[in-house]
């Protein structure tokens, strides 16, 4: 079995059944174009067609159409419960997607023209961040896609949302960051070339299909707890990363794992990061987090999680495993 294969293996493995709440199956508002509006949870998509998903867009009265469609939806907040975590599933979509809710970009796969990257075989799952659900009434998904030829659209799968196993992070960091690839130094050589992608997430789905090679990813954070910013007993988590990374905080290296192991042999693509954070470190305000990450080939970078900040209690009990990584304060630490 090669190590790609393995890796899908590992991901199938550490995903529990999950509950689908809230089916999303059955007619979306549907219209073929691209205005950046339709975004908007305020648009009015009355006069929009109606169709069946999943189903390619051809089988619903749009036979022999490429290119740019939209879908929305509405489902109702009070379903859910703010004690519990959630995903959205939309499936497997032909060929590219973005995906908007009440008006932002919580996910998306592929990459849209003029760089068009299709990912019409991954299937989509996406955090559902609590700040972005409105828990007292309606919410309104829209989904852009980009068909480049052939069947096109949200195609098949059970879409829905999801009930997630329950977070004990007390900052989550999975979603949107910035990453900026540096062919084979740690030198970010071209500082206007940052692209957003989802972590975590290989980023082979992501718009760099076959890319081997060294990246930054970077997310910025807010804190306003002056007992978070001072406290001793803070884990960042940064999950699975395939295959070294060196991981900051404000500039201030907190953690690596690199076993110096050749492409083949090394196991660091297997080992959840776990990265205590010196008191001192945070700031009351905005935080930078940066990951510098090497991979020697197949998959690459930040692809499984969870990512965000715990307890050290927190760790021990939830998300401690026999392969992890733990960075101890007194470990000698590269500057």
């Amino acid at each position: 079995m090669n190590r790609f294969a393995l890796l899908l293996l590992l991901l199938a493995l550490c995903v529990p059944g999950l509950a689908q709440v809230i089916s999303l199956n059955g007619q979306w508002s549907f219209h073929i174009g691209d205005e950046p509006e339709w975004a908007n949870p305020e648009f009015n998509d009355s006069e929009w067609e109606r169709i069946y998903a999943p189903s390619a867009w051809e089988d619903e009265g749009f036979n022999g159409y490429d290119g740019f469609a939209w879908y929305r939806i509405k489902f109702d907040g009070r379903k859910l419960s703010k004690d519990e975590s959630y995903h959205l599933g939309l499936g497997y979509i032909d060929d590219c997607d973005q995906v908007y809710l009440n008006g932002k970009l919580i996910g998306f796969s592929g990459s849209m023209p003029p760089k068009f990257k299709t990912a019409f075989n991954n299937e989509r799952k996406y955090n559902l961040s609590p700040d972005v659900i409105r828990w007292d009434g309606e919410n309104v998904l829209a989904v852009r896609v980009y068909d480049v030829t052939h069947g096109g659209g949200i195609m098949s799968g059970r879409l829905g949302i999801y009930r997630a196993p329950k977070s004990h992070l007390i900052i989550d960091l999975q979603g949107m960051w910035d990453l900026n690839r540096t062919y084979g130094i740690e030198k970010i050589e071209y500082p206007d070339q940052w692209k957003k992608v989802m972590v975590p997430s290989p980023w082979e789905q992501q718009g760099f299909p076959k890319y081997d090679g060294n990246a930054w990813y970077k997310r910025t954070f807010v804190i306003n707890d002056p007992e978070l910013i001072s406290s001793e007993d803070l884990i960042l988590l940064v999950g699975k990363v395939d295959d070294f990374d060196k991981t900051y905080i404000n500039g201030k290296l907190i953690g690596r794992t690199k076993d110096n192991r050749d492409f083949g042999r090394s196991q660091s693509f297997n080992q959840q990061r776990a990265y205590p954070i010196p008191a001192g470190v945070l700031n009351k305000g905005e935080n930078t987090i940066e990951v510098f990450v090497e991979d020697m080939g197949n998959v690459g970078g930040i692809y499984d999680g969870p990512v965000g900040i715990t307890t050290r209690s927190n760790y021990e009990r939830y998300y401690k495993q026999k392969e992890s990584v733990f960075w101890w304060d007194d470990q000698e630490q590269d500057q």
